[in-house]
């Protein structure tokens, strides 16, 4: 299969996937079943026909409205599906259409529903931190084995420095974070570093910007979530993080 045939195929699988990792992002924080009930509106509980449940397209032709009552439904399913769509084909452009592709595909699919419960409810659930973890050291033994002490290591590195950060100021930094930044270590390796300084400058860029809009009191009950800047600097680390890294050397040493 080329590239671009497999980038076209990841693309579309994605957006299927993504609107799986919708139902994800709800049920799982509240500890319903992923798989029964299917898909159906919020509102009026009414299933969803399967032809109304095509990724982002059966948005479109329902106006963002469930066909039963009429009742809104959140911009955000289709967002979640077209992105997830985007990020898989972009991974096959990156890593092209053979095992180098598995690692950083997976990656970029888990993030997608810890950003989502992070926005939401402020945490990372463990078994998806779990999933991640061994799903990554499987996946480095079986298409890259010889990485995977560059791994472990990167993963201690990212873990420990979270770990310091919230144990110096808890307010600041959850445990969630702390597994989260030990998982990417897992999947990106040297990568992470660049990913951990993306995912502080935005996040600081970010606090920064709310303290200004609402004053320090204020500011700093917002509460605002780490995990979905980690997520940015993860996908910052899937398809530049090497490079970044080289650029770095090449430059510096």
């Amino acid at each position: 299969m080329s590239t671009a045939a497999g980038a076209v195929l990841a693309g579309i699988l994605g957006a299927i996937l993504g609107s799986f990792l919708n139902v994800v992002a709800y049920r799982l924080p509240r500890k319903e079943s992923l798989l029964h009930p299917g898909s159906r509106c919020p509102e009026c509980e009414t299933p969803i026909k399967p032809y109304d449940n095509v990724p982002v397209l059966g948005w479109i032709w329902l106006r963002g409205r469930c066909r039963a009552c009429g009742a809104r439904i959140s911009w955000r399913y289709p967002v979640v599906e077209a992105v997830t769509g985007l990020l898989c084909a972009g991974v096959v452009l990156k890593y092209g259409a053979d095992s180098d592709l598995w690692l950083p595909l997976v990656f970029v699919v888990l993030l997608v529903p810890i950003t989502l419960i992070d926005l939401d409810h402020h945490i990372i659930p463990n078994v998806l931190t779990g999933i991640g973890a061994v799903g990554a050291i499987a996946l480095v033994l079986a298409f890259d084995s010889g990485s995977l002490t560059e791994n472990l290591i990167a993963a201690g590195a990212a873990g420990g420095f979270f770990l310091l950060a919230a144990l110096v100021y808890p307010a600041g930094m959850g445990m969630g974070d702390v597994k989260l930044a030990a998982v990417m270590g897992l999947y990106l390796g040297r990568a992470v570093a660049p990913a951990i300084f993306v995912a502080l400058l935005a996040g600081t860029v970010v606090g920064a910007f709310v303290i200004a809009r609402f004053g320090v009191k204020e500011g700093r009950k917002k509460g605002i979530p780490f995990g979905p800047w980690l997520a940015l600097g993860g996908i910052v680390g899937v398809f530049a993080g090497d490079a970044i890294v080289d650029w770095y050397l090449d430059t510096f040493t």
